[in-house]
């Protein structure tokens, strides 16, 4: 398995790979109309949540200095709550955005340096232990996105009654 650059992602690399590998796990056998159900006209649904884990993606990338935008930033941007009047992308767009950025995050996170994941990065919320720099920055991101892969485990099921299957696509090798 090729190794990254810096030491300090050795860890981070295996759950981001994981994390890509599930995005599309999480798709199967869900449709469009499913992906739009709010259970008990209240929850997140699954198009939210998908259109929220890419754009988590585009964020870690704009830290690592990728200027790629998410084409569906508005939706999204800084945890905008879902909004039952605007129109999202189907879940066919938010794959390939996913796996256009995914790719491109990781050649970033693989080339990376301690020196460039330690460089200072606001995130404006004044922490008291955690250091704001890039290094965080990215390990926040994967955290979060590792809730909603989370919650579309559960919205799979309340919707399509889909348990989660775990299965690995071998080109996929980002």
């Amino acid at each position: 398995m090729q190794q990254p650059s810096s030491s300090l992602l050795k860890i981070a690399i295996p759950a981001y790979r994981w994390h890509t590998q599930m995005f599309d796990n999480m798709l199967k056998d869900i449709n469009d109309e499913q992906s739009a159900i709010r259970v008990e006209g209240r929850t997140n649904n699954i198009i939210w949540t998908l259109g929220n884990l890419v754009n988590c993606r585009y964020w870690m990338a704009g830290v690592l200095g990728i200027e790629e935008k998410d084409p569906n930033d508005a939706l999204f941007k800084e945890g905008k709550a879902y909004d039952p009047a605007s129109t999202y992308p189907s879940l066919d767009s938010f794959k390939t955005s996913w796996h256009s950025i995914s790719k491109k995050l990781f050649e970033k996170l693989m080339l990376a340096t301690d020196e460039q994941l330690t460089q200072p990065h606001e995130f404006g919320m004044s922490v008291p232990f955690m250091e704001e720099n890039k290094l965080n920055m990215i390990g926040m991101g994967m955290d979060r996105c590792g809730y909603l892969l989370g919650q579309l485990a559960l919205l799979r099921r309340a919707v399509a009654n889909i348990g989660t299957q775990y299965d690995i696509d071998d080109k996929i090798n980002y």
